[in-house]
């Protein structure tokens, strides 16, 4: 028994060294300063997006007995199951999370220590390095990277717990009153859920837990019940040990207005807390370790990817495909990590409710049989409000339509009206269902 938990820390060890990355620093600094004393209620929305939902998606994956999201996806349709998964692989890899590690990067390696004419030259000369360099990693699949990953992690970990030990000795400054987003716990609440969509790990959780589950198959355990309590444990390990991160960071960003005023994004909130707490050389000691994980992040990112995409559609090879997604990285990040960010949250709101739908079918699908028409209905109705909420908050009126949606949708005003829309999707299939013999569905 012993040498089983201990494999299950090992495991959810391995599992929050791949979903950790620089967003999970960046996200909560950010919330911290813009919910001030009204961070804790923040955090907690936080929490359940960026905590709960990767949770959820590792072990729906095991209860599923699915091998990948896209398997897990063809249960509403085969079409689907490639839809959603290649725009799922996009936006964690080329798209957005792989631009924002080398985003990220600059902004805490390189900006700090360039004045303000060298830093607008900075960025491409500096993104075109670095994601030459995850090409050449990425193209030459060897054991570096694991290895430089296996002591990059930990080492940025310990740098953050010292700086987390020394914001406590010696505190920035005190919260501040909150911006108009985060006035209230409510509204703290509900937007503190909504930044948790920024991680991206809901939908990483869903992909990476297909080598928790193979390594747990590896240990002998293949009852569908004993891989999914497996996966969980493994699961609570990785994310509480995210949650002790976050609360931290967020108290960090939320007493660092006194001192360094509202920044734009949570990259130069921490790389400013540092050099304030550890002078010029803890800042540097920081940049330099947050700059080589996220080069091994956006390795791992352009690997997935182009394995993916090589597996799915073939024609390239994989150092093709990982060019491919290299050059797409680099012309992105070139706009910088702010318009990076604030181009990521229309596509985040349609992905989430989503991945939501799909993750809560999966654990009720033996109470509809697994029947597609279930699946199919639920997820066709939250797709609706899904590409309403992208519309939306990429500013384009909808005109009246807007208008009926926020007076008799409810929820809708907080970007969360896709879960009455879900609700009765799946009441029409359920009903679809008992109507429809299954040989005829």
């Amino acid at each position: 028994m012993k040498k089983t938990n201990n494999r299950y820390i090992v495991i959810g060890l391995m599992l929050f060294a791949l979903l950790f990355g620089a967003g999970n620093l960046i996200f909560p600094a950010a919330m911290g300063q813009n919910a001030g004393t009204e961070v804790w209620w923040a955090l907690a929305g936080f929490c359940v997006t960026g905590v709960g939902l990767p949770l959820l998606s590792v072990a729906a994956l095991g209860y599923s007995g699915c091998q990948d999201l896209q398997e897990a996806a063809n249960r509403v349709h085969p079409w689907y199951g490639v839809f959603y998964s290649v725009i799922s692989y996009m936006a964690i890899g080329p798209c957005f999370a792989a631009p924002r590690t080398g985003t990220v990067s600059f902004e805490i390696a390189i900006k700090p220590f360039l004045n303000g004419s060298n830093a607008e030259f900075g960025l491409p000369i500096f993104l075109a390095i670095f994601f030459a360099i995850s090409f050449w990693l990425s193209a030459s699949p060897n054991k570096l990277v694991d290895r430089i990953g296996k002591i990059l992690t930990p080492a940025m970990l310990v740098v953050i717990l010292v700086l987390i030990i020394k914001s406590f000795i010696t505190p920035l400054g005190d919260p501040q009153p909150p911006i108009a987003t985060y006035a209230v716990p409510s509204a703290a609440f509900v937007q503190g859920v909504l930044d948790g969509y920024n991680t991206l790990d809901a939908i990483a959780a869903f992909i990476f837990a297909t080598l928790v589950i193979n390594v747990v198959k590896e240990e002998g355990i293949t009852q569908p019940g004993e891989i999914t309590r497996a996966v969980l444990k493994s699961g609570l390990i990785a994310v509480v040990s995210l949650a002790i991160i976050y609360i931290f960071i967020a108290k960090i960003g939320a007493d660092s207005v006194q001192v360094l005023g509202r920044l734009d994004t949570g990259a130069p909130v921490l790389a400013g807390s540092a050099q304030i707490l550890f002078g010029k050389f803890g800042a540097i000691i920081l940049a330099t370790i947050v700059l080589l994980a996220c080069l091994t992040t956006a390795v791992g990112l352009i690997t997935c990817c182009a394995a993916f995409f090589m597996k799915l559609i073939g024609i390239f090879s994989y150092k093709t495909y990982a060019a491919i997604f290299s050059v797409v990285s680099f012309l992105i990040g070139l706009f910088g990590l702010k318009t990076i960010i604030v181009s990521t949250i229309p596509v985040l709101m349609f992905i989430y409710p989503l991945i939501v739908a799909l993750i809560a079918l999966i654990f009720l699908d033996k109470y509809f049989e697994g029947r597609q028409c279930v699946y199919a209905w639920t997820v066709g109705c939250t797709f609706i409000m899904a590409t309403i909420n992208l519309l939306e908050t990429a500013g384009i009126n909808l005109g009246s339509l807007e208008t009926f949606l926020q007076a008799y949708v409810p929820l809708h005003t907080v970007g969360m009206g896709w879960i009455s829309f879900a609700i009765v999707g799946f009441i029409i299939g359920f009903i679809w269902k008992l109507m429809a013999p299954k040989s005829v569905q």
